[in-house]
């Protein structure tokens, strides 16, 4: 199995912390040398381990942010 290679190119924001440290977050990841994603999942510490998270396209983010802001949240 080829090793995984990613670059976090940009931090958009951190949405929580655990008890553990592990932190979720919202960056700009390339994913082996691929363009860039938006992408959400939990990273250790050191930003070497990682959870299972997901990738958005710019296309699927602005349906997202669409999705949310037509959302009541009360």
């Amino acid at each position: 199995m080829d090793e995984l290679r990613f670059e976090i190119i940009r931090s958009i924001g951190e949405l929580s912390v655990s008890n553990k440290g592990w932190t979720k977050e919202v960056n700009l990841v390339s994913w082996n040398d691929r363009p860039a994603k938006v992408d959400i999942r939990e990273w250790d510490p050191s930003h070497e381990k990682m959870k299972k998270g997901i990738t958005l396209t710019k296309d699927e983010v602005l349906k997202l942010k669409e999705s949310l802001n037509n959302y009541d949240l009360t």
